[in-house]
This record gives C-alpha cells, sequence and structure tokens, in this order.
C-alpha cells in the first residue's frame, strides 16, 4: 500500500514538471495572460470586490522604458546577464544578513527566481515552495533568453494592488506609458518591488525616497540583455 502511494506521489511529481515544462516552452514565443500570483491576488480582491479586475496590460520589450529595465536591474539583480539563474554571492550575503538581524530581512532572489514564483507558486514560504523555485528556474534559464525572461518579469511582476506589470504600474502611479517612464519614475518603480502593496498606500516614505535615490545612481552601471 505504502510503495503504490509512493509510487502515485512520484508519477504526480514528475506530471507536474512536465506541465511546467509545456508552459516555459509556450510562452518562450507567447505571452502569459496571467501567472500564478495574479490569480492568488485576484481572489483574495474579490472577497470585497467581487466584479474586480486586476490592472494588467502585457507591452513587448522594445516599449518598456530603457529607464525602467536599467532600474530593476539595478535594484534586483546586478548580475543578472552574468550568472545562470542563481547569484550565490548574493544569496550568501542575504543569509548573512538574516542571521545577524534573527529573521528575514533580505532575500537573494535573482530575477530568474523572482519570476519562478510568480508564473507558477504561491507567495507562501515553505521548503517545498523553494525547492520547486529552484527547479523552475533551470528550466526558465535552459529554455528562454535572458532577454525573454526579463520581458516576461517586467510584464507580470506586482507593482501594486491589484496591479501588475510595468504598463499598468506607469499608468497607475505616473498616468504614462511604460515606454515615457523617465529616469527617477523608473527608479521609484524599482524601489517598490519588494513591497509594491505598501508603498501603493505609502508612496512618499523616507526610506523609499531614499531607496530611488540610490537606485538611480546604481542605473548607469546596470547592463540590460
Amino acid at each position: 500500500m505504502i510503495k503504490r502511494v509512493l509510487v502515485v506521489i512520484f508519477l504526480f511529481a514528475v506530471a507536474y514538471q512536465i506541465w511546467i515544462l509545456i508552459h516555459i516552452w509556450w510562452w518562450i514565443n507567447h505571452h502569459p495572460h496571467s501567472s500564478a500570483f495574479m490569480n492568488e491576488r485576484l481572489e483574495v480582491i474579490h472577497e470585497d470586490k467581487p466584479e474586480a479586475e486586476l490592472k494588467y496590460k502585457w507591452v513587448d520589450y522594445d516599449k518598456i522604458s530603457t529607464h525602467l529595465k536599467r532600474a530593476v536591474i539595478a535594484s534586483e539583480d546586478a548580475k543578472f546577464t552574468m550568472h545562470e539563474g542563481f547569484d550565490w554571492e548574493g544569496i550568501e550575503k542575504a543569509y548573512e544578513k538574516n542571521l545577524k538581524k534573527g529573521k528575514i530581512v533580505a532575500g537573494g532572489s535573482t530575477i530568474s527566481q523572482q519570476l519562478a514564483k510568480n508564473l507558477f507558486l504561491s507567495s507562501k514560504r515553505t521548503p517545498w515552495r523553494k525547492g520547486q523555485e529552484v527547479i523552475i528556474t533551470m528550466m526558465l534559464e535552459k529554455m528562454m533568453t535572458k532577454r525573454r525572461i526579463f520581458e516576461i518579469y517586467l510584464n507580470v511582476i506586482e507593482w501594486g494592488n491589484g496591479v501588475f506589470g510595468a504598463e499598468a504600474a506607469a499608468r497607475h502611479y505616473f498616468k504614462t506609458s511604460a515606454r515615457g517612464l523617465d529616469k527617477q519614475q523608473s527608479a521609484k518603480l524599482a524601489a517598490m518591488i519588494p513591497n509594491p502593496r505598501f508603498y501603493d498606500k505609502h508612496r512618499m516614505t523616507r526610506y523609499l525616497n531614499k531607496r530611488t535615490r540610490t537606485i538611480q545612481a546604481r542605473m548607469r552601471f546596470a547592463e540590460v540583455p
């Protein structure tokens, strides 16, 4: 009986990986219409507003401001074009910082890891989710170009309460398009990524303004795919 259960679990796990693999293969040339994070957030919003819709509109890579691309890389993953999905030095630094503080205050996740989580996984932190995130990250890096990974990332990440992607964020905060974002606007959007719903409500905090200036100073060193 136990052996049969283990076989079923194994087959289910394999089928799930194949399901993910097929989706990644499809998204090489087709755009995702939603993500796990979008679906999860929409369920929460529908509890209070059943008719509500997410703010989301796909835009192609060349229609997104280069300032935003540089700002996001400067903020989230300075070695994005150089690593193969994992920034081991960044992970080590984050671990040491969290150990020193006695709680999680820093993350070492790369853009590829964040995309894996956003597309397929929940926001809950569990050992299973982290392990699956590693597998999906490796799939993304093997099957997609850095440019495609970054294009999807910029289009699906959360940027506010019900706000997903660069185009929706640009219009939500600055009444402009993703292409029209300037340096300061781009740096501010990048600074909001770690806690977008909080900064949607608190847009002028001292930390956010300081972080925006720091990112803006680093943008010229950022290498975009």
